[in-house]
């Protein structure tokens, strides 16, 4: 099988700060690799890259074998690559109805005009119900998006990139502000849409249950570069990670 997503050496500076240097790692279909590491480590700044958001400065990325380096954001969304951000973006002001309407445009090249005329998918309705059994998720559709609390339209971010039928999504800090139960129904929808829709999955997450329950592997930054990549296990008793965290040396 081949990555779905592979980076070559990319690097991203912002005048001084290195937050990326030389990042090496590919992400396979249907896997769940978390990006880990302490604040300012460089791990929003990779998934910028990755979603077209910032240039690199050096190396490239690679979408499905095809190189995607200085391809448009808008494109890369087109082309299957979701992404969710640490605080829920969506279009104020405008009902649940027409946000999600709007965000299934990316899997259909007439989704606009369908949406604009009030049309849906034929699975539309089928998709977003199973969506919703995973997430517990009950609302009217003509409620205003920011009458939701924070943690269920953090929920929703996630079922919206998934109604649009993305190979890769990547998910920032997904369980920041949600409580215990909303962290579990977030988890399910990450395996759901890696085991059962076969999507690669990049996750930025600081619970570490949840890193360590979820992701098949890990890969750890430190002033934007890769100190460990392996499977959990490993990386819990890495001395290195663990140092990078603490701030400690430790011994081997």
């Amino acid at each position: 099988m081949k990555p779905i997503l592979r980076l070559e050496q990319v690097s991203k500076r912002f005048g001084g700060v290195v937050a990326a240097d030389d990042v090496t790692f590919e992400l396979m279909p249907g896997k769940v690799k978390g990006l880990i590491g302490p604040n300012g480590a460089g791990k929003s700044t990779l998934l910028n890259l990755i979603s077209g958001i910032y240039a690199p400065d050096g190396g490239d990325i690679y979408f499905d074998e095809r190189k995607i380096t200085q391809t448009p954001a808008h494109k890369r969304a087109r082309m299957g690559i979701g992404r969710t951000f640490q605080t829920p973006r969506f279009l104020q002001r405008s009902s649940i109805r027409d946000n999600f309407l709007l965000g299934t445009d990316l899997g259909d090249k007439l989704g606009y005009f369908k949406s604009y005329l009030g049309c849906r998918g034929s699975d539309f309705d089928k998709e977003f119900e199973k969506l919703l059994q995973i997430t517990h998720l009950e609302f009217d559709w003509e409620d205003d998006i920011n009458s939701l609390p924070f943690g269920k339209r953090k929920l929703l971010e996630i079922v919206r990139a998934m109604l649009a039928h993305p190979r890769v999504m990547l998910i920032d800090e997904p369980a920041a502000g949600l409580n215990n139960k909303e962290g579990e129904y977030v988890m399910d929808m990450i395996r759901y849409a890696s085991r059962e829709q076969g999507i690669g999955v990049m996750l930025i997450e600081h619970s570490m249950e949840m890193v360590m329950n979820i992701c098949d592997d890990i890969v750890v930054l430190s002033f934007g570069k890769v100190i460990a990549k392996d499977e959990p296990k490993a990386i819990a008793t890495n001395p290195v990670v663990i140092e990078a965290y603490l701030g400690e040396e430790t011994d081997d």
